[in-house]
């Protein structure tokens, strides 16, 4: 047992090593163009399934209420899709599953606004529907993938691929850059550390 727990950690700290290394211009970057678009008075639009469902909620609740304890701060419009039962359930119903994320863009979303669809596989087909939705109301597309990108690579403003096939590890490396991105934030909208 101890031997799997070992090298479940050391894979996990191989894969962040490969992310500090291949990465870290890309989330700059990124975190940067975020701070740009909440200093213009827009938003931020969270989607993703499962986990990366999971990991788009905790990332807006970072931004709304505060990323670090101490830094009080006004709160940051972020918004996780998908978190409202009714809307899921109705849309799934009435449309399809894969409409999810793009009717929900098309209700909230505002040109200027930042959507980020989060998805290990870069294959989901609702997350790719939400992305495309966005596209044609002028926001700025970011993803967060794993693997070789999926479908997904390329046809965003912004991305960053986890270099794993391993979805526990990509997830844990979203998290990680999720809350990175929370820190560059902080620092460029309040000057917190």
């Amino acid at each position: 047992m101890k031997d799997m727990i070992q090298t479940q950690i050391l894979d996990s700290i191989k894969t962040k090593e490969l992310v500090l290394k291949e990465s870290i211009e890309t989330i700059e970057t990124m975190g940067l163009a975020l701070s740009k678009v909440l200093k213009s008075g827009n938003k931020i639009l969270f989607c993703g399934n499962g986990g990366s469902s999971c990991d788009a909620a905790h990332i807006a609740a970072e931004l709304v209420v505060r990323y670090k304890s101490g830094n009080d701060r006004r709160a940051i419009p972020a918004m996780s899709l998908g978190t409202d039962h009714a809307i899921l359930t109705a849309c799934s119903n009435d449309y399809g599953y894969e409409d999810i994320f793009s009717r929900q863009v098309e209700a909230f979303g505002q040109k200027g606004d930042v959507l980020i669809g989060i998805t290990t596989s870069g294959n989901s087909p609702n997350v790719i529907k939400a992305i495309s939705q966005a596209q044609s109301q002028g926001l700025i597309t970011m993803s967060m993938l794993g693997g070789d990108g999926g479908k997904i690579k390329s046809i965003c403003d912004f991305e960053i691929i986890v270099p794993s096939k391993v979805t526990a590890r990509i997830q844990e490396c979203h998290i990680l850059i999720g809350h990175i991105f929370c820190s560059i934030i902080e620092k460029e909208l309040f000057g917190l550390d």
